[in-house]
C-alpha cells in the first residue's frame, strides 16, 4: 500500500502535447463553467421551444473553444505553467461567481488592482481555502504529475493538428446552428461574461493595454482662472464620499426599519432618486469628481485631466481629501491629502481598520488648524464595505441582532446579514450627524455638508452579493444610492422649500461636479449650472 502511494506521488504519467490540452480543457469546462452551461440552456428553453441538438452542442463548442486559446496562449512552449495557472485561477473566479454572483470585466479588474490587502485578507476564509485546494491546488497537482512527451517538433504538428481539428468542429457546429446561437446570444450577452478562465483573460488584456500599453494622454487643465464669487465672507463645505450604502436600507427612503434616527433630527434634506456612476469604488468615487458622465466616462482620459477638486482649489479655495478607505482612486492626486492610518493604539482602530468616527475628529482637528477663508473638505468612509460588514461598527452599535460576524456572508441567513449591513447605515447616520454638529460649531458664514455613496450593494437578491456586476447589467441595489444634504442656509425658510422641491427629483454622479462648484461659490468655464443640484436655490440666502 505504502509503495503504491509512494509511486502515486512521485511518479509522472506521459501524454502527448494535444492530450495535456484536452485534458485540462475538459476539466475547465466541466468543473468551472456550470454556470455558464447552465445559463445557456435557460436562456436557450426561455421561449419554449427546445431544440436539443443545439443545446448538446454548446458544451463541446466551448470546449473547442477552450483547446484554443489554451493552446494559442501556451505557445506550445509554456504548455504547464499557462494551463496549470489557469486552473487555479479558474477555482478563484467560480468560487466567486458562485457564491457571490461577481462577473470579471475590466471595471471589476481594475478594482480588484487597486484593492489594498486589508480588503483582500476580509475576502478570506475557509470555505473558500477548502475550495480552491478541491478545486485548484488538488486538480494542479495531479495534472503536474504529467510528463508531455515530444520535442519541438513534434508539439508543433501536435499543436497544428489540434487547433484543425478544433476549427472545424467549431465550424461543423457553427453552421447547422448558427440562427440558435445568434439569437441566444444577442438576446443575453451577459452570458459571455460568465465563460471561464476567459472573460477574466480578455478583461486582464483590456485594462493592461489601457493602463500600461497605450501611450500616456497630455494633462489637461480644463480652467486656468476659476474665481470665487465671494470673497468677503467665509464658508466651509464638507463633501462626505459613502462607501457601498445603497438607498434601500435607509429609512429616510422609507425603509421600514430605523436605520436613519440621528440625522433627521438635524433637518437634513434627503434625495430619493440618485444613480452611481459606477457599481466600484473604482470606477464610481473617479467618476464623480470628473467633468465627463457616466455615458462617456473613461478612467484614462479622466485621470489625464483636471477634476472639480483641482478647479475648487485654483479658485483659492484650501482643499482636503481625508481618507479612512483604501485611496481616493487618484482623485486627490493634485490636493492635500490624509490617509488615516489604523493603529492599534487608537481606540478607534484594530490594526486594519478605523471606524468612521475617527473622520469627526479629522475634521474638527481640520478646522481648528486652518486659516484659510475658504475650505472643502472631502471625507472618505469606509462605511458598509464588505463582506466584513460587522467590522465597520462598533459592538456597541450593533442595533440589529443578531448579525453576521463572517466573511462569508452567503453562509449567513437573511436575517443577519440584513441586520448587519443595517447596523452599518445606522452607525453610518450616527458619524454624520456628529459631523453636522462639527460644521454647527464652526465660526464659518457659510457651512454645507453633502453625503452620497459611491454605490450601492447586494445582499443576496437574485443570487447576489457585494458589488461590481457590469452596469449595464446591474440590479438597482447596485446603483441606487443615498444623497443626504444640511447647511446651515436651511434656517431659511423660502430656501428651505425650494431644496425640498428637488430632493424627489433624478439626479445621480453627473450632477456632482457642478454642484460642488456652486456649493463652494467657484466660478468656471466648466461650470454647467443645468447639472448644479442646488443651482434653483442659489439665489436665497441667510
Amino acid at each position: 500500500m505504502k509503495i503504491a502511494f509512494k509511486r502515486f506521488c512521485i511518479s509522472s504519467w506521459q501524454v502527448s502535447y494535444s492530450q495535456f490540452v484536452c485534458l485540462v480543457s475538459i476539466y475547465i469546462v466541466i468543473a468551472f463553467n456550470g454556470l455558464f452551461l447552465y445559463n445557456t440552456f435557460m436562456a436557450a428553453t426561455q421561449s419554449g421551444h427546445i431544440n436539443w441538438l443545439f443545446i448538446a452542442s454548446v458544451p463541446l463548442l466551448l470546449f473547442s473553444l477552450t483547446v484554443l486559446v489554451l493552446s494559442w496562449l501556451s505557445l506550445i512552449t509554456f504548455v504547464k505553467p499557462i494551463l496549470l495557472f489557469s486552473v487555479l485561477v479558474c477555482s478563484l473566479l467560480f468560487y466567486s461567481t458562485l457564491n457571490y454572483g461577481v462577473i470579471f470585466d475590466k471595471s471589476m479588474l481594475q478594482n480588484i488592482v487597486e484593492t489594498n490587502s486589508g480588503e483582500a485578507f476580509s475576502y478570506l476564509n475557509f470555505q473558500l481555502v477548502l475550495f480552491i485546494f478541491l478545486l485548484g491546488v488538488v486538480p494542479t497537482y495531479l495534472f503536474s504529475k504529467f510528463t508531455i512527451i515530444g520535442s519541438f517538433r513534434v508539439r508543433l504538428k501536435s499543436f497544428t493538428k489540434l487547433n484543425l481539428s478544433a476549427l472545424l468542429c467549431c465550424a461543423l457546429i457553427a453552421v447547422p446552428f448558427y440562427k440558435e446561437y445568434a439569437s441566444v446570444g444577442r438576446n443575453n450577452r451577459q452570458l459571455t461574461s460568465y465563460i471561464t478562465p476567459f472573460a477574466f483573460y480578455t478583461a486582464s488584456y483590456k485594462y493592461l493595454r489601457d493602463n500600461y500599453f497605450y501611450p500616456p494622454l497630455p494633462f489637461k487643465v480644463l480652467d486656468n482662472l476659476p474665481t470665487l464669487k465671494n470673497k468677503t465672507s467665509t464658508s466651509l463645505t464638507v463633501m462626505v464620499v459613502g462607501e457601498t450604502a445603497r438607498a434601500a436600507n435607509f429609512s429616510l427612503q422609507g425603509y421600514s426599519r430605523a436605520t436613519n434616527t440621528y440625522t433627521p433630527k438635524l433637518g437634513v434634506k434627503y434625495f430619493s432618486d440618485v444613480s452611481s456612476c459606477g457599481t466600484a469604488t473604482a470606477i464610481s468615487v473617479p467618476c464623480m469628481f470628473s467633468r465627463l458622465n457616466r455615458k462617456e466616462y473613461d478612467s484614462r482620459l479622466a485621470s489625464s485631466q483636471e477634476n472639480a477638486l483641482d478647479i475648487i482649489q485654483r479658485s483659492g479655495v484650501e482643499v482636503t481629501w481625508i481618507d479612512n478607505n483604501s485611496s481616493c482612486k487618484g482623485v486627490c492626486a493634485r490636493i492635500k491629502s490624509d490617509n488615516i492610518e489604523p493603529n492599534k493604539e487608537h481606540p478607534l482602530c484594530d490594526g486594519h481598520y478605523c471606524f468612521d468616527e475617527i473622520l469627526v475628529t479629522k475634521l474638527a482637528d481640520k478646522i481648528a488648524t486652518s486659516n484659510a477663508k475658504h475650505k472643502l473638505v472631502v471625507l472618505h468612509m469606509i462605511g458598509s464595505h464588505g463582506p466584513t460588514y460587522y467590522r465597520r461598527y462598533p459592538e456597541h452599535e450593533s442595533l440589529f441582532k443578531p448579525d453576521c460576524s463572517r466573511s462569508d456572508i452567503q453562509n449567513c441567513s437573511t436575517t443577519e446579514l440584513t441586520n448587519t449591513y443595517d447596523n452599518t447605515i445606522a452607525y453610518t447616520d450616527k458619524v454624520l450627524s456628529q459631523l453636522i454638529k462639527v460644521l454647527q460649531a464652526s465660526n464659518e458664514t457659510k457651512k454645507s455638508l453633502l453625503y452620497v455613496s459611491d454605490h450601492g450593494e447586494s445582499l443576496g437578491e437574485k443570487g447576489l452579493y457585494l458589488h461590481g456586476f457590469p452596469y449595464a447589467l446591474a440590479p438597482s441595489e447596485q446603483t441606487h444610492i443615498p444623497m443626504i444634504f444640511w447647511s446651515n442656509k436651511l434656517a431659511n425658510s423660502k430656501f428651505n422649500h425650494c431644496i425640498e422641491l428637488q430632493r424627489s427629483k433624478v439626479f445621480s454622479h453627473d450632477n456632482i461636479f457642478d454642484t460642488l462648484l456652486g456649493l463652494t461659490q467657484v466660478s468656471s468655464s466648466q461650470y454647467q449650472p443645468e447639472y448644479d443640484i442646488f443651482n434653483a436655490c442659489k439665489a436665497l440666502s441667510l
